[in-house]
């Protein structure tokens, strides 16, 4: 990309250059006389030109020199324009990884926690289960209810889309 913009620094500078030669070349050849009517402003420059070919040959040729530079100067600012929106892309998709990296350690972690819970839930459950009867002879009512409906967090994917979910302990 920084070539690109030097080849384009360049090619501007060269523009400059024979614009400035041919507004010289010009100048010294300039129209005089005191009619300025546009018919008497061609007729000069007809005239100009069949008096001196060889400085008319000239302005052409600089005029089409300057014409194939801005052509070419206008193609490789396009190219940098879309080069500058790739790398802008690029910068993006680099960013999205960086943070898809982040969000991997966090739904990692959640579903390390999720495992410990579903764990603990379980224990708790099988406690609940031995104590339940005995519980029911003492106070008339369940110890813990509930437990056909726990569930903890947990987070997949499919590669592109991260889903959360409810496992059922």
């Amino acid at each position: 990309m920084e070539q690109i913009q030097v080849e384009i620094a360049a090619l501007k500078s060269q523009i400059q250059v024979l614009q400035q030669e041919r507004a010289a070349l010009s100048q010294n050849n300039a129209i005089s006389g005191d009619d300025h009517s546009p018919s008497a402003i061609v007729e000069a420059y007809r005239r100009q030109a069949r008096e001196n070919p060889r400085l008319s040959v000239e302005l052409k040729g600089i005029d089409d020199a300057i014409a194939a530079l801005t052509t070419q100067l206008q193609q490789k600012q396009a190219q940098l324009a879309r080069w500058q929106v790739e790398s802008k892309q690029l910068t993006i998709q680099q960013q999205l990884e960086e943070a898809k990296k982040v969000a991997q350690v966090h739904a990692d972690r959640v579903n390390e926690l999720a495992a410990e819970l579903a764990d603990e839930i379980r224990q708790l459950k099988a406690t609940a289960d031995y104590l339940s009867p005995l519980y029911w002879q003492v106070y008339y009512k369940p110890f813990i209810t509930g437990f056909k409906t726990i569930s903890v967090p947990y987070v997949r994917s499919d590669g592109e889309v991260w889903t959360i979910v409810n496992r059922i302990v």
